[in-house]
């Protein structure tokens, strides 16, 4: 069921029919069932491109190696879960972080995430959404959940972010297993990274990379991704260890321009 009071949330979020949007979610925060959330947020973007993580991290190891985009379950939430069952929804065969596809250029959007070896890496999925001009969208959630900027961190090289060693793990691609050599996020002073990015939040708010608003009952981040991009590489170019190692103060970012 399409619900309208979510239509005009994302309305008031001056998100166009045709964007591109990444949605982090909380399905208990937005406080409405997830088939109507879903059955709204496919509606609303049909002409433009639809795009929800099926991460498998938690999952996904040399204990459990294999992943088959068809039935291994995400590890990141009921909504990708029944999203991954929708008609035209398609799924990235990277095997820690999948994503899914709805909409414009889906199935060219996800392509060769198996030939990946790293969570976000150069040029895949979470590069290409600044070629889209894509709104990430931390709906109940915050920037502890956004994956993009791990991704920023990847392009940027920045060190102690990935395992030394990758595991060997396998993918279901058309009725055959390929090999993976997959590296994982890791750092020795912080082992879940992504819970120190919302020290990137004044920034972002400052300078007009993310604004607030309400998505049902659920608080949101609305990103513009390439200007977070642009502001947490002019951060990281002075202090490139700064999200881990210290903090963000003012004169890191105060002089950003456009």
């Amino acid at each position: 069921m399409i619900l309208n009071n979510l239509i005009e949330d994302l309305i008031n979020m001056n998100l166009s029919k045709t964007d591109t949007v990444f949605i982090h979610s909380s399905c208990k925060k937005i406080g409405y069932d997830a088939n109507d959330i879903i059955d709204t947020l496919m509606e609303y973007f049909k002409e433009g491109l639809l795009l929800l993580p099926a991460h498998t991290w938690a999952t996904i190891n040399e204990n459990n190696p294999i992943f088959d985009p068809i039935n291994t379950p995400s590890c990141v939430g009921i909504i990708p879960n029944l999203f991954m069952k929708r008609k035209n929804v398609y799924r990235s065969l990277h095997p820690t972080h999948s994503i899914l596809a709805y909409g414009n250029d889906a199935i060219e959007f996800i392509k060769n995430e198996e030939y990946n070896t790293t969570p976000a890496t150069p040029h895949g999925v979470y590069d290409r959404l600044r070629e889209k001009n894509a709104k990430i969208l931390l709906v109940g959630v915050g920037n502890e959940r956004n994956t993009f900027i791990h991704g920023v961190e990847e392009v940027l090289n920045i060190p102690n972010r990935l395992s030394a060693k990758p595991m060997h793990l396998y993918i279901k691609k058309d009725g055959i297993i390929l090999d993976s050599y997959m590296r994982k996020h890791y750092n020795p002073i912080e082992p879940h990274i992504s819970m120190r990015f919302p020290k990137l939040d004044k920034a972002f708010y400052t300078l007009g990379a993310m604004k607030k608003y309400k998505f049902g009952n659920a608080d949101t981040l609305v990103c513009d991704s390439n200007m977070i991009f642009n502001i947490t590489r002019h951060i990281l170019k002075k202090e490139p260890e700064i999200i881990i190692n210290g903090e963000i103060t003012d004169d890191l970012w105060l002089d950003y321009k456009m």
